[in-house]
């Protein structure tokens, strides 16, 4: 399988774009040793929400690494953050500015379309079509794309990046009371640090998908690793940790839930 999915019943689709590690033995061979520990992943979230099957939320997830191909880029490899850093639809670098290849060894154009097609395509392919379905049973339906990243990575924001990011492109990709309806339960602790359209606004899949007018209604939610696991190799997932955050996870989860249902 290109991709990991499991349906369920509750109109809410969740889509972790990040957390493949996978890459094909031709292309691994052509990599630098800094792409070996795949730094970059946004690893253990099928852990950390691990909840969402009990709850009869669909889920989909990545097999493959960002460093083959970013499942979270416009296939036009379009930069969504014009004028800012960011790595590209088949990135030939790290988010800590290394080379992933080794000299002369990039992907070129014709191989570039070659992963899209291969790789990149199922997994939009697989979304695309749980959508529909759940919107054809439901009326609408929340997707809702669980991403994680280092706290601090000075290639894309100084200091240390706030706990929980949420975007829905500035409130174009979901109804208001959406953003309102999760926000409002992050903002109702005081332990975590929150932003709304922030540095991070939602990727390729918030913002293509997310057609509130059309009744699908996309929020990202970007989370500090270290809230979690360790963010230094091998990345160790830890629970004890992690126990802190899952059950405002699941608050949040169930808050977009009953708001798409009522």
């Amino acid at each position: 399988m290109e991709f990991r999915f499991k349906a369920g019943k509750l109109p809410m689709l969740v889509s972790m774009p990040h957390v493949g590690t996978d890459i094909p033995d031709e292309v691994a061979a052509r990599l630098a040793p800094c792409a070996q520990a795949r730094a970059d992943t946004d690893w253990h979230l099928p852990e950390l929400y691990g909840f969402l099957e009990e709850m009869g939320v669909s889920v989909l997830s990545a097999r493959w690494s960002r460093y083959l191909i970013d499942l979270n880029r416009p296939p036009e490899n379009t930069n969504l953050y014009p004028g800012m850093s960011t790595t590209g639809l088949c990135p030939v670098d790290t988010f800590g500015d290394e080379k992933l290849y080794q000299p002369g060894m990039e992907p070129d154009e014709a191989e570039v379309r070659q992963r899209l097609e291969r790789y990149w395509r199922p997994y939009h392919e697989q979304l695309q079509s749980e959508l529909a379905r759940l919107k054809a049973e439901h009326g609408r339906v929340v997707l809702w794309d669980a991403h994680s990243i280092a706290s601090v990575v000075p290639r894309f924001f100084e200091g240390k990046l706030p706990d929980l990011n949420f975007g829905t492109a500035d409130g174009k990709s979901c109804d208001p009371g959406l953003e309102q309806a999760v926000v409002g339960v992050a903002r109702a602790q005081d332990r975590f640090s929150i932003a709304v359209n922030g540095r991070f606004k939602g990727g390729h899949i918030t913002r293509h998908y997310g057609q509130p007018g059309q009744g699908v209604h996309a929020i990202q939610l970007e989370m500090c690793q270290c809230l979690y696991m360790n963010e230094q190799p091998p990345f160790d997932y830890r629970p004890e940790v992690a126990a802190e955050v899952q059950p405002l996870l699941r608050d949040m989860i169930r808050a977009a839930s009953d708001w798409v249902r009522a």
